[in-house]
């Protein structure tokens, strides 16, 4: 029986923090538009990249050579720490 007075107070308490904490949300004023906090200053860089786009194959032949050269480290790092 104690325990449920505890736990009906925990309730109340609970109950009584969401409240105020809604209350207190509610009374803020709403964050600025979007418009106004996207727009970019002109003293901002802009960066435009103008790189062509690698084909199929060629992006198959990039993977194939990083991974032969993730390889190579591999063998050269155990290696150096056999010695």
């Amino acid at each position: 029986m104690k325990t449920l007075k505890n736990l009906e107070a925990l309730f109340t308490v609970a109950v009584a923090i969401a409240c105020s904490a809604s209350y207190v949300s509610f009374l803020q004023s709403p964050a600025a538009p979007a418009e106004k906090t996207a727009q970019a200053s002109p003293a901002m860089p802009v960066v435009t990249v103008t790189a062509r786009r690698l084909t199929a194959q060629e992006k198959q032949l990039s993977l194939l050579e990083e991974r032969q050269a993730q390889a190579q480290a591999r063998l050269d790092n155990s290696s150096a720490g056999m010695l």
